[in-house]
């Protein structure tokens, strides 16, 4: 098989695992890549994201960039169209499609998480929070979404009918909180972006955040007893998923589950 050239882009991508987890799904599918990491300044991306486009088989998108690639393509397909952002380009087709929102609901069902007819509380209406409301949405769930910038949670609620979004945040019952800001890494790492009261009355706490392994969301969600989830699974999957558009690959959830398993094994 011939090999593929991959990249991650994004503003700083030092420390990302996107290698890690993109060679490790390639050697056990049996795939030639090369995998790389790309950061650029935003002062730059303008001018160097069609070069690198044209320089690679394929890209996956990451932060602040799902947006700003989108002129650069030709076409857009999947859940890109819905989400309006993009995290996985096919470079020789300039096609830019989206698996966040699949990996966000493998990782929920891999854990046994069912939000159909349930109360959801999303916090952040960001690139994240936009795929996890549809996701959610599609699975029947009711979405009430909270953001410190009220007027993106109005941009979401207007966007997707049946996304409720809130001024402020009551404790109040929701079988699923989900925490889409970056509160609790980098800089505001061992910071909640709720407190314990609101999170005693929730059943699982889920949050998109993967390093620290426990955020302090988690760990006060964990205190009160409630299920938790780290959003590691949902990095893995989305990886695979974007391998499977890569390769023309019929994507398999029980293939997508073993391979995340047989990861942990191998970076713990």
């Amino acid at each position: 098989m011939t090999k593929k050239k991959l990249a991650v882009i994004g503003k700083d991508v030092s420390k990302s695992t996107s290698p890690q987890i993109h060679n490790f799904i390639a050697s056990r599918l049996n795939l030639a890549v090369e995998y790389d990491k790309i950061s650029i300044p935003e002062s730059e991306f303008e001018g160097k994201i069609d070069a690198l486009i044209a320089a690679y088989d394929g890209v996956n998108v990451t932060i602040p960039y799902k947006l700003a690639v989108i002129p650069h393509l030709k076409n857009i397909e999947g859940d890109a169209k819905i989400f309006g952002a993009v995290n996985t380009v096919n470079c020789t087709t300039l096609t830019g499609d989206n698996t966040d929102g699949l990996g966000f609901m493998l990782m929920l069902k891999n854990n046994g998480v069912d939000a159909c007819g349930k109360k959801v509380l999303l916090l952040g209406a960001g690139g994240a929070g936009r795929s996890v409301a549809k996701k959610l949405l599609d699975a029947g769930a009711q979405v009430s979404v909270y953001d410190k910038n009220t007027e993106n949670a109005k941009s979401l609620e207007q966007e997707f009918k049946g996304v409720h979004a809130l001024d402020g945040i009551a404790d109040e019952p929701y079988y699923l909180i989900i925490n889409a800001t970056g509160v609790g890494m980098h800089k505001t790492e061992g910071v909640s972006p709720v407190g314990e009261k609101l999170l005693s009355l929730c059943e699982v706490a889920v949050d998109l955040i993967y390093v620290p392994e426990k955020s302090e969301f988690l760990r006060l969600a964990e205190r009160q007893n409630k299920k938790i989830v780290n959003g590691k699974a949902m990095l893995f999957y989305q990886a695979y998923y974007a391998d499977c558009i890569f390769f023309g690959l019929t994507p398999d959830e029980a293939q997508a589950k073993k391979l995340f398993t047989e990861f942990n094994e191998v970076v713990k």
